[in-house]
């Protein structure tokens, strides 16, 4: 069931955006309340513009890639609603090719490629390692560059 204030932030974006989507996507970032919250708090900043996924995961889940155009709801830790982002631009690109500027653009620790790398080389392990699939600089990364919207 959908959080009402999902749906409030979504009524309140189409009053004044009458040809908005009908259609959007609800989530928070990572994989804890605290990371969901921290993250939130970045993209309500404008710091974070981007972020990077688990490109396998898609495919496992049958899931479709995020796309130009898309609309999502971020949401904190508590699942609740804070702001609406549009995906502007993905790429699906190896491992050690993510570039300075999208580790920049996803606003988190020094914001440089050396942090981006150690984080996200950890976490996707994680995720990997929960399905019996290794982690390597190869593997195929989503990377997701979005603007928001509204809060």
């Amino acid at each position: 069931m959908e959080d009402k204030t999902v749906i409030q932030l979504w009524e309140d974006y189409r009053k004044i955006n009458p040809n908005a989507p009908k259609d959007y996507e609800a989530w928070a970032f990572g994989d804890s309340k605290e990371m969901a919250d921290e993250l939130a708090k970045l993209v309500l900043e404008e710091k974070k513009t981007a972020t990077a996924s688990n490109y396998i995961l898609y495919e496992l889940e049958d899931e479709p890639l995020p796309y130009a155009g898309l609309y999502n709801i971020i949401l904190d830790g508590e699942g609740k609603a804070v702001a609406i982002v549009e995906t502007t631009s993905v790429e699906v690109v190896p491992f050690d090719e993510v570039t300075e500027e999208h580790a920049y653009l996803e606003g988190e620790g020094d914001r440089s490629l050396v942090y981006w790398r150690d984080v996200h080389e950890t976490f996707f392990k994680k995720e990997l390692d929960a399905i019996n699939r290794e982690f390597h600089d190869k593997i195929s990364v989503v990377c997701e560059r979005f603007k928001v919207v509204h809060k």
